[in-house]
């Protein structure tokens, strides 16, 4: 059986964190992951995507639990030449494990699955007239979430809650923070939010929560053959 899907990631793959939840709804045959900062030093990490002041950035979650700034538009020349490199080495269906808006990126035949432009649409048709509450990682996403979620029926909350951190105590008070301002279904909107994170807030708040990740995986697995 050969690779059919290649997943995508601005740090490097695979992601720890993400592997566990893809292999739930994907055959690990058929898998292959690539990083834009596979194998680089921190050097050249600095060296090719080294944001200039004033710059739009895209930030990344590394191993060490730290992030880094990269230059968007460094990141997007990059992903865009890698993902023609994977079409040519064969992959159907192309897989970016990143929440940010690339809005120039092509592929010739293969299908390219991207959570910005694909969730709003999907949230929309699941969640109906019903209010939503968006939790991000990072208060610095909230400008371009507020953007990526204009389409939504009922214009949603948000709140940012670091899902990386040992302690439970900021997830719980975005959440409740979100309910208390009406929001009836919780969209986890990061790559960091696991399956436990859902699982536990759903059982908080006694409403239901979707994890962006599942979404996109279960789209993904729909395209393998």
């Amino acid at each position: 059986m050969k690779n059919t899907l290649a997943t995508l990631t601005l740090g490097v793959a695979p992601r720890d964190d993400l592997h566990p939840l893809l292999l739930e709804h994907l055959p690990e045959e058929q898998i292959a992951h690539f990083g834009l900062l596979d194998g680089l030093t921190p050097e050249e990490i600095e060296q090719r995507y080294a944001p200039v002041a004033g710059e739009k950035v895209a930030m990344t979650h590394i191993e060490d639990g730290s992030y880094v700034l990269l230059s968007a538009a460094r990141v997007e020349a990059a992903l865009q030449h890698l993902i023609k490199e994977l079409e040519h080495q064969g992959f159907e269906t192309i897989l970016m494990l990143c929440s940010g808006e690339y809005k120039n990126l092509v592929t010739d035949n293969a299908v390219l699955l991207e959570p910005y432009r694909i969730l709003p649409p999907l949230v929309d048709a699941i969640t109906g007239g019903h209010q939503v509450g968006i939790m991000v990682a990072r208060e610095e996403y909230l400008g371009e979430q507020a953007y990526k979620w204009r389409t939504l029926a009922s214009k949603p909350h948000f709140a940012v809650a670091n899902p990386w951190k040992t302690s439970e105590d900021d997830l719980i008070d975005a959440a409740l923070q979100l309910q208390e301002q009406g929001a009836d279904v919780l969209v986890l909107d990061c790559l960091g939010y696991h399956q436990r994170h859902r699982d536990f807030l759903q059982k908080l708040l006694g409403i239901p929560v979707l994890l962006s990740n599942v979404l996109i995986a279960r789209l993904a697995a729909d395209l393998l053959v």
